[in-house]
């Protein structure tokens, strides 16, 4: 480098908005030193533009500068990608001829994929022992930068580390590759400075996965793992999984008979049977009372469409590779990856007058999105879904009355649930369609309603849909997980796309603005997480079966079928098996049924019923009356918990 390079200066900006002037050719650790000597000798990693980058990793000019330490939210995902690496030196050291594929960090551990590696589950105690051996051994974590020559030398016995080489020997002209002991890799990092700095590490599970994610590469062996700064974190971990595992939608949608996805069906393709479609059912009519009194029009479009409407919608060419497209003759379909289109093209058939306005369509449409076979997992990841799609076409004028009266709805929806939530504004992403007028117009709309509310929210930089920027609500669950769930987007491209217009008051023509929401996000989404959410305890309004009568003996079986009679208006089974008293109550226990009504010679001569709850409690001498009311008053009133034994 001359002298004059080494003499010029660019400035960084620090996350308190003030700029730093450091030397063109300096490091985020060289940032670090410069802001002081503690914060560098304290730097693991950076942030770039909000992109996590190793200390090594160059500067740039007005780059925003982040520096990761171990106090940062950051370091947990640096420190795991460190554990990926002692996974992937454990393997080699135990066995011979392995390909190394890929080893990221994950928000909650890391994996790394393994070709022509054979192990199962009672393996990974031993892996996990010489992991340990490795973090023991404190073996310092080296960075070393080579020409791409040299890495493909390295890399010469690894065929997936060379396709990865080429990839990005497209762009640079040298790679990294980190040591520590007698093992390296080709990695951009960031790593910790040793292995010791690694905290408590567990090895979780064996699967099958594609070599990038394609079911048409290589299976290959990934092994989960996780790791914590220290053992209770660890701890604490384990029990959250347990219990995840314990409320797996897929475990309990089986044990009630809720839903399968069968292999004749074919993958992501769920079959609802009539319990799991009667909760839906129920889900499905709350949100339409609350469209109903909030003047949306139902429609219905088909599940197919020739491709010219998803070239004109912009979905084409920014959404091909998610869809199922097809042929039929000369020409060619595809099943819709979403509802807008069809919504526009219903709105663009007629004349509209600014009086009609806003119009606002709505529809439980089923949508298809071609997710890799890998990633698809019971409801959570489908590849046929339903959307409690809306759609809303106004003037500029009642952008923000509208957005405030969905925002309404979807609390009104969450709080039903009794959900914890946050909201984002997610802005554009780096594949869209627009102008950035368009883009600043939308984003500055939704944002100022968000402020003049006073809402809290988190911007989500490049997070927005591709045809406009949306706020994102993520409630929790009751074990303390997020999930993404209702959104509202704000749409100035459709109209464009497909010329929609409405007359002003100027007897000119204007476009209108479209208004994208879903109050749940989608049904299986949903209704995944209230299954894991209420552990398939479902509240009575939702609940398949709401009541069962348990007759004591035989003798009894003619008044419990009275008594069911008396709340026809309920799902109400008879439990009229020939069995002990005992072991019903276990049954519906077990089946998860709300209330049981128990009846026998004592309840039969005197008219009334005994009632029991899923909390075990029970009550005598009830009257099927009382009881008949506060069943309507507790469905009506949609409350997430029977409490008739709870006053």
């Amino acid at each position: 480098m001359s002298e004059s390079d080494s003499q010029q200066q660019i400035a960084v900006v620090l996350p308190d908005g003030s700029e730093l002037e450091v030397d063109a050719d300096a490091t985020v650790e060289d940032c670090a030193y410069e802001i002081g000597p503690g914060l560098g000798s304290d730097t693991i990693a950076g942030k770039l533009d909000g992109d996590l980058v190793a200390k090594e990793e160059p500067v740039y000019d007005g780059v925003e500068l982040e520096i990761v330490t171990d106090q940062s939210d950051e370091y947990l995902r640096v420190m795991r990608h460190s554990a990926s690496h002692c996974l992937a030196q454990a393997v080699e050291r135990h066995y011979d001829g392995v390909d190394l594929a890929i080893g990221p960090p994950t928000d909650e551990g890391f994996y790394y994929d393994f070709d022509n590696l054979d192990v199962d589950e009672e393996d990974l105690a031993v892996l996990e022992d010489e992991i340990e051996d490795i973090i023991e051994e404190d073996y310092e974590i080296e960075r070393e930068d080579v020409s791409i020559e040299e890495a493909e030398e390295r890399l010469a016995d690894e065929p997936y580390k060379l396709e990865l080489l080429e990839e990005f020997a497209d762009e640079n002209d040298h790679v990294s590759f980190y040591s520590q002991g007698e093992w390296e890799d080709l990695c951009a990092g960031p790593h910790v400075d040793s292995t010791g700095e690694i905290g408590a590490v567990k090895l979780l599970e064996i699967a099958g996965a594609y070599w990038r994610g394609d079911e048409d590469n290589t299976m290959q062996t990934r092994i989960y793992g996780t790791a914590f700064e220290d053992e209770s974190d660890l701890e604490d971990f384990l029990e959250r999984k347990q219990e995840a595992e314990k409320r797996d939608h897929r475990r309990i949608g089986n044990e009630m008979d809720l839903f399968s996805i069968q292999d004749v069906t074919g993958p992501g393709l769920p079959l609802y049977h009539p319990a799991g479609k009667t909760v839906l059912k129920e889900l499905e009519d709350f949100v339409e009372t609350l469209n109903k009194e909030a003047g949306y029009d139902y429609v219905e479009t088909p599940h197919v469409f020739k491709t010219d409407l998803w070239h004109r919608s912009g979905h084409y060419e920014n959404y091909a590779d998610d869809m199922f497209i097809f042929d039929v003759g000369d020409d060619e379909f595809g099943l819709k990856p979403m509802n807008c289109p069809g919504h526009a093209a219903i709105f663009q058939d007629h004349s509209w007058s600014y009086r009609d306005l806003p119009i606002r369509y709505a529809e439980n449409g089923k949508v298809y999105r071609k997710e890799q076979r890998g990633e698809l997992s019971g409801l959570s990841r489908v590849w046929a879904f339903t959307i409690d799609d809306g759609h809303l076409f106004v003037r500029p004028d009642q952008i923000k009355q509208e957005v405030e009266e969905i925002m309404d709805m979807i609390t009104d929806v969450l709080e039903t649930f009794d959900l914890d939530y946050e909201m984002a504004l997610a802005t554009r992403p780096e594949k869209s369609v627009g102008s950035d007028e368009i883009w600043e117009r939308a984003e500055d709309q939704l944002e100022s309603v968000l402020e003049a509310h006073g809402h809290e929210y988190e911007i989500e930089e490049g997070d927005g849909a591709f045809y406009g920027p949306k706020i994102d609500f993520a409630f929790e669950d009751a074990i303390g997980r997020s999930w993404d769930g209702p959104t509202v987007q704000l749409d100035f491209n459709m109209p464009e796309r497909f010329d929609l217009n409405y007359v002003g008051e100027d007897n000119e023509e204007h476009r209108p603005v479209m208004i994208h929401r879903a109050l749940y996000g989608s049904y299986e989404r949903f209704f995944m997480m209230l299954i894991e959410h209420y552990e398939g305890r479902f509240p009575l309004w939702l609940a398949p079966e709401q009541v069962r009568v348990l007759p004591i003996s035989d003798d009894n079986l003619g008044y419990a079928h009275r008594v069911a009679n008396e709340f026809d208006d309920f799902r109400v089974e008879v439990d009229g098996r020939d069995s002990t008293l005992e072991r019903k109550i276990r049954a519906a226990h077990d089946d998860r049924v709300p209330y049981q009504i128990i009846v026998g010679d004592n309840e039969e001569e005197d008219g009334n019923i005994s009632v029991r709850d899923r909390f075990e409690d029970q009550e005598y001498d009830v009257e099927i009356d009382e009881f008949r009311a506060h069943l309507e008053a507790e469905r009506n009133e949609q409350r997430t918990e029977p409490d008739f034994l709870q006053d």
